[in-house]
């Protein structure tokens, strides 16, 4: 008897926005429905690239509030009529959106308030992932694990031999060792891992070669 594989996510990644954050959009190929992920700016492109793919969006997700991973939740939110999620523990820093904005000179635009909260092992709306909390670079930090693709999407948690910055409110480096050694090493090893600015990377590769944490 022969069985049929699971047909690949539609996945497209790309930079966007004034601090060139990483947007990824993953849809479902059978019902056309989709996430869109950290949309941190050019909101007409990320709509473009949903209209090329055929894609619907149902939900926006974050990996965390700080401003370069959500300036254009809001458009998205009034175009598509998708529900904003973020981690309540990141909620402070999503009430500050305007005073980030200041600090690093960027236009501020209004967002509205998360329409959901993120929990950890929480599955997406897609059907295809799972959210992880995994806090450090902020208290709330999410990532978001694909298990049929061997995918992960690990915002400012985890990057190509890099880890995120610790220095910014609420960030805590023991934090970040803990939720990149015990939830991020123990996905597969073969896993392509979306950072949330520049390179992906492999989880095997950071496992074995990252300087700032190892398996």
């Amino acid at each position: 008897m022969s069985t049929t594989a699971p047909t690949a996510l539609i996945r497209e990644t790309f930079p966007v926005g004034p601090l060139q954050c990483n947007c990824t959009i993953i849809g479902d190929p059978v019902t056309k429905q989709a996430i869109v992920v950290d949309p941190g700016g050019n909101p007409e492109l990320i709509m473009a690239r949903l209209e090329a793919h055929g894609l619907k969006v149902v939900s926006i997700i974050h990996t965390h509030a700080h401003l370069d991973h959500f300036l254009a939740s809001g458009q998205m939110k009034e175009k598509t009529g998708a529900t904003l999620h973020l981690h309540k523990e990141d909620q402070f820093l999503w009430d500050s959106l305007e005073m980030q904005c200041r600090m690093f000179g960027v236009p501020y635009v209004p967002v509205p308030a998360p329409d959901q909260w993120l929990v950890d092992d929480q599955a997406l709306d897609c059907g295809c992932g799972v959210a992880l909390h995994t806090p450090g670079h902020t208290p709330g930090s999410m990532s978001f694990w694909f298990p049929q693709d061997k995918l992960l999407i690990a915002g400012d948690t985890l990057f190509r031999r890099g880890i995120g910055r610790t220095d910014l409110w609420g960030g805590d480096y023991p934090t970040i060792e803990r939720s990149i050694k015990q939830r991020l090493y123990s996905l597969d090893e073969d896993a392509t891992v979306i950072t949330g600015h520049g390179a992906q990377t492999r989880l095997g590769d950071e496992m074995r070669e990252n300087p700032f944490v190892r398996a």
